[in-house]
């Protein structure tokens, strides 16, 4: 078996159970040394801790407004411009070129907003003509885009239950000098979710660029659980990324990888906009919003003075009960929600990693506090939805297709590229059960748009079986979700050579939606398809 560096990746990060060896740290993060004469640098040679963690910066409404065409009334209303911005990303790198929502800085914009009542979002594209990446016309992509601005943007709330005309389909991008008025109704539970760029063929490039922040809903429910609030609440996101001696945004694309960039990973890790940065805390509860925002890497949360901390909720909300972890894996675009207790580190520093991998420090100080916060031995009602609701099961394969030398060349959901008609079209207020059969020796994040679901089980596959007789044969016990993942879900991770079963209850809205794998160098080739929601 030809194990190429992406499904090393890939495999010994879907791995919960061991710490991976430092020399599979130093395969998983091989540098690409030149490329067209440009080197990158090596970005763990920058000293860690040195900046400080940005703070998201919070939006404010300018006013409110109506929207006829999204049957909105005096909803809050919020403009926020997509343009192009310097900043330094280390203290020792020279300020790098970005894109971002709203801001001057390479902090994250923050949405804070209540469940059930709804706000407009004006989208602005302000950004120039030409990209900052050096992005190739044969980068793979499956998609007819010849002649579309180089900057075309699409953003989508990733979580929210909206509308279609307001989900930030692929298709509805738009070019520099446009705008896009979305409406978001907030009808959901307390969570965290974050935005980023959907743009056909361009999301990968545009959320490498910087297109992405916060979006967090409260409720009654979660304010009346008296969890650490305020600055005792931080809103993470986590990303990789990689530097050219100029201090530059560095992607892979053809010919350094091939026919396309099958995965990206970055040797500099960053949060909030910075590199390794540092936070100081007092010891006492802190909850921190984690947010996967990577293109590909998967991060295992831990601590490196090994201490346990509690897992309170998930993508798209509350757990019913807190859950004790020393370490937790999430794939891009999950979120996890964690309570950790930094009162035993009085005076200490400590790291929060991934692995090995260093994240960031929280200087604890070595001050007595008053701690007035809870963590409640129940959260929020998670009831499991019943098999039985299910009206239909849907076995949806995903796929990869190689070239004579074993390069991958393509993958697939169902054997299907994007522009082939659709072919999952569900009823509104109804339950199916997907059935995700991964054939591949990748593990995969699957997004579904719209709505929420839950895990039900993973159960293995005959690897060989299926590569000699291309037959599906499941193999050993059906296993039950982690703790963790009992709640309610928008991505679920999908291990090689599995079948994991999710839940789905199809409301809200009908439309056109999308489903996708959300390693970004997947979904542009050409692992996405649309489905659609009927009355």
């Amino acid at each position: 078996m030809n194990w190429t560096r992406r499904r090393f990746l890939n495999s010994a990060a879907l791995s919960t159970g061991a710490l991976v060896s430092s020399r599979a740290l130093t395969q998983m993060q091989m540098k690409h040394e030149v490329v067209h004469g440009v080197h990158t640098i090596d970005a763990t040679k920058l000293t860690p801790f040195i900046d400080p963690l940005p703070l998201p910066i919070l939006q404010t409404p300018q006013g409110t407004r109506t929207s006829a065409q999204h049957n909105a009334t005096d909803a809050p209303y919020y403009k926020v411009s997509v343009h192009a911005i310097t900043d330094k990303l280390h203290r020792d790198l020279p300020p790098t070129q970005l894109w971002s929502y709203n801001g001057t800085s390479s902090a994250p914009i923050l949405f804070d907003v209540r469940s059930h009542q709804g706000v407009l979002i004006d989208w602005v594209n302000s950004l120039p003509a030409q990209h900052i990446l050096n992005i190739h016309t044969k980068s793979m992509d499956m998609h007819d885009l010849h002649d579309t601005p180089e900057t075309r943007i699409s953003t989508h709330v990733h979580g929210a239950r909206v509308p279609s005309i307001s989900d930030g389909y692929p298709d509805d991008w738009f070019g520099p000098g446009k705008h896009r008025l979305n409406y978001y109704p907030n009808g959901q539970d307390a969570t965290a979710l974050w935005f980023h760029d959907h743009a056909m063929g361009n999301s990968r490039f545009n959320i490498f660029a910087g297109l992405m922040g916060h979006y967090i809903i409260r409720d009654e429910v979660e304010n009346k659980l008296n969890l650490p609030s305020g600055k005792y609440e931080l809103p993470l996101l986590l990303y990789d990324r990689s530097f050219t001696p100029q201090g530059q945004l560095y992607y892979p694309n053809p010919p350094d990888e091939g026919a396309w960039a099958q995965e990206y990973l970055g040797d500099a890790m960053l949060v909030n906009g910075k590199v390794t940065p540092f936070h100081e805390v007092e010891p006492r509860k802190y909850r921190l919003r984690i947010v996967n925002s990577a293109n590909s890497r998967f991060f295992a949360i831990t601590f490196s003075n090994e201490q346990s901390f509690h897992v309170i909720g998930s993508d798209q909300g509350l757990l019913a009960a807190p859950v004790e972890r020393t370490r937790v894996v999430i794939a891009p675009s999950e979120r996890t929600d964690i309570v950790v207790d930094f009162t035993n580190a009085r005076g200490q520093n400590i790291q929060m990693m991934s692995d090995r991998i260093p994240l960031m420090q929280f200087r604890i100080s070595s001050a007595k506090v008053e701690d007035t916060s809870s963590l409640p031995a129940t959260l929020r009602p998670a009831p499991r939805v019943p098999e039985g609701d299910s009206i239909r099961t849907r076995e949806m394969t995903l796929n990869q297709f190689d070239s004579d030398t074993g390069e991958a060349m393509v993958m697939l959901l169902n054997r299907k590229h994007w522009a082939d008609p659709v072919t999952e079209i569900v009823k509104l207020d109804t339950t199916e059960v997907w059935s995700l059969i991964n054939l591949t020796e990748d593990a995969h994040p699957i997004h579904l748009h719209l709505v929420r679901f839950q895990v039900l089980d993973r159960q293995s596959l005959a690897q060989y079986e299926y590569l000699a007789n291309d037959k599906i044969l499941p193999t050993g016990p059906r296993t039950l979700p982690d703790p963790h993942e009992l709640g309610w879900k928008d991505v679920v991770q999908c291990p090689p050579y599995s079948i994991t079963r999710i839940i789905v209850p199809f409301y809200g809205y009908t439309g056109r939606y999308v489903w996708h794998c959300h390693i970004l160098e997947h979904e542009a080739n050409d692992m996405m398809r649309p489905y659609q929601v009927i009355a």
